[in-house]
Formats: C-alpha cells, sequence, structure tokens
C-alpha cells in the first residue's frame, strides 16, 4: 500500500480532529431553533421597549449587540479553515470541478429563479406585499454562500475524503472573499431589487474579510502551541458559534414576532423553495461526480457542501443590507431551521445509495 507523504498524513490528522462527530445539540438544530423562535416573540411582545433600544445601537448601520453575535458566531468555524488544503486541489480536479460549477453556476441562479416563481409568483397571494422583494433578495443570500463548518460534520458521516473536503471548503472561501458581492448584486439586480453597493461591500468586509483574517491569525497562534492546544481550543470555541446563531434568533424574532404571529403561512412557503434547491443541487452534484468518474467519498462531500449553505453569513448580510425586521431577514432564518434535517436526509440518501454509485 502506499504511503501519504508526512505533511499530507499530518495534515490528515488535523483535518480528521476538527471534525468531531455531530453532537446531540447539532443534530436536533432545528428544535433549538424553533424554541428560539417561540423565545424570540414571547420576549418581544414582554419587552418592547428593550429591543426597540437593542435595534437603535448602531454604528454606521450596523446594529453593534447583532454585529458581535455574528463575529463569534462565524470566527470559530473559520479557525478550522486551512487555506493550505487547496494544494490538495489538483489531485481531485473532476469532484472540485462539480463543486464550483453546482455553487457558483448552478446554485445562486436556480435560487433566484425558484423566488421568483414561489415567491412572485406562485405563492405571492400568500404573502405581504410590501416583502416579496426582500424574501428573493433572503433567499439569494442563502443561496450565494456555501458551507464552511457543517459540512465537515455531513462529509464524516458520510465518510467523505477529508482532505477533499478541506480543500473544497477553503476554495469556495477564497473565492467568497471576491466574489460574494458582485455575484449578489448582480442576482439582486436582474430580480429587479437595488441594493447599495457601499452597504453591500460594507457586508463582506465585516462579514468575510475581517473575520477570516482574524480567523486565520488565531488559528497560526494555536497550531504554534501544538495540535493538542489546537484542538483543545476547537473543543472549547465549538459551542460558541451555535450559541451566537441562537441568541441572535432571539433578537430577529423579537423583532419580527409580530409579523410572525399574523404570517405563520410565510415561514412554510419560503421553506418551498429552499428544499427543492438542496434537494436539486445535490442530486445534481452527487450524478454528476458519478458522471466524471470520481470516488464516493468525494462525491459525497461535492453533494453535501453544494446543498449547504453558510448561514450565518446569509443572516448577516440580510440584517446588514435590508435591517432585522426584514423579510430578507426572516428568509435567511427558515433556511437555519430545515438546514439539518434537510441535510440529515441528503446524507442518508448518499449512503444507501453507495452500491448504485459504484456500480458502473
Amino acid at each position: 500500500m502506499r504511503e501519504l507523504p508526512m505533511k499530507n498524513l499530518n495534515q490528515a490528522e488535523t483535518v480528521q480532529a476538527d471534525i468531531a462527530p455531530m453532537s446531540v445539540f447539532e443534530r436536533y438544530l432545528s428544535i433549538w431553533v424553533f424554541l428560539c423562535i417561540l423565545v424570540g416573540i414571547f420576549l418581544g411582545k414582554l419587552l418592547p421597549g428593550l429591543f426597540e433600544t437593542i435595534g437603535k445601537i448602531e454604528l454606521a448601520k450596523v446594529n453593534l449587540p447583532v454585529g458581535l453575535l455574528i463575529w463569534i458566531m462565524i470566527i470559530p468555524m473559520l479557525v478550522k479553515v486551512d487555506f493550505s488544503a487547496m494544494n490538495e486541489v489538483r489531485k481531485h480536479m473532476r469532484g472540485i470541478g462539480v463543486t464550483l460549477f453546482v455553487n457558483w453556476l448552478v446554485k445562486p441562479f436556480s435560487m433566484a429563479f425558484l423566488g421568483w416563481l414561489f415567491i412572485r409568483n406562485i405563492f405571492a397571494g400568500y404573502l405581504p406585499t410590501d416583502q416579496l422583494d426582500s424574501y428573493i433578495a433572503g433567499l439569494i443570500l442563502l443561496a450565494a454562500a456555501p458551507c464552511t463548518a457543517m459540512v465537515f460534520v455531513w462529509s464524516r458521516l458520510t465518510k467523505g475524503d477529508p482532505l477533499f473536503t478541506l480543500s473544497q471548503v477553503a476554495l469556495n472561501d477564497g473565492i467568497m472573499i471576491v466574489a460574494f458581492a458582485p455575484l449578489v448584486a448582480f442576482l439582486l439586480g436582474i430580480s429587479s431589487i437595488t441594493v447599495p453597493w457601499d452597504t453591500l461591500l460594507t457586508s463582506v468586509i465585516l462579514y468575510i474579510v475581517v473575520p477570516v483574517i482574524l480567523a486565520q491569525l488565531w488559528r497560526k497562534s494555536l497550531l504554534k502551541k501544538g495540535t493538542a492546544a489546537f484542538d483543545a481550543a476547537m473543543q472549547k470555541i465549538g459551542p460558541w458559534s451555535i450559541a451566537a446563531l441562537l441568541g441572535t434568533l432571539i433578537l430577529l424574532f423579537a423583532f419580527q414576532g409580530e409579523a410572525i404571529i399574523k404570517q405563520p403561512l410565510v415561514i412554510a412557503l419560503l421553506a418551498v423553495p429552499i428544499l427543492i434547491q438542496v434537494f436539486f443541487n445535490s442530486a445534481l452534484a452527487y450524478w454528476l461526480n458519478r458522471v466524471v468518474g470520481e470516488k464516493h467519498n468525494i462525491a459525497c462531500p461535492s453533494a453535501l457542501i453544494g446543498a449547504s449553505n453558510f448561514f450565518e453569513l446569509a443572516v448577516a448580510a440580510a440584517i446588514s443590507l435590508f435591517g432585522i425586521n426584514s423579510g430578507a431577514a426572516l428568509a435567511t432564518v427558515v433556511g437555519v431551521l430545515i438546514e439539518v434535517p434537510a441535510m440529515l436526509l441528503v446524507v442518508y440518501v448518499v449512503n444507501q445509495t453507495k452500491p448504485w454509485y459504484e456500480r458502473r
């Protein structure tokens, strides 16, 4: 059996150490999200003055409490990303090609189409007219941000290649730094939604560029202390992201509570295009990897990253661009609500279809 080079072996061990099995808390994330919705709505009704004050704590149109929570959400996830893993890209060019095709040429455009089809046409009569554009914008923001953190968990559940998973995440994050703003602006433009470029660029700097830089500096500092120290730090900061996400959701629904009570059907209707997109993109990436001859342990993470979203970034961008009370913010939260059950179903399907996949 061919031995791995020592550098690759150490990197593989680091990746495996970073990817802890899905915890009970993560597995039932949708339940915690739903409970946060209830808590947020209740607190919003009970203490409207408090949340009105929180909503006014802004600097350059950025709500500071929400901005802080979003940094706590994003940075621990980005610490796990090793951009040197992009050296592994050349080993699985076909799988990487499928990933990039689905993530950047299919996923955002298909969501823009699904938003137009369902929100502006099929469901338009059941949704608040003044929020239709905002809902579509939220869906587009969700689709334009490929998954960063949770894809490691999904990949492990399918026995996916850890180095390939890491390399595609690193490559996607690198592309996202330069492509997120123009892609979102273009898709919102063709959807006839006006977006202020200065706000969009500020969001990219605040919620992509700065967190990536801080996370990578933190990563290097931790790795200088050794792998054991790095792993221990990951164990400690791992829960920060989920806790900050849930705190953000409580704030979000404290502001959105009145609208949700009046329009409970909105969440169900927004979930339809998101679910269609999850299953369509995962199936497309899975099938294309089979067509080009990639192994099953490459096809699985490729399909999973195409189906899931970096919803933390989407929530941050929606709040920054359209406000915490917007339909866009609500649409991105619906993505959080259905992410775990939808992705567990995709994991189950790709695991069960392995014999079909490997049948040439």
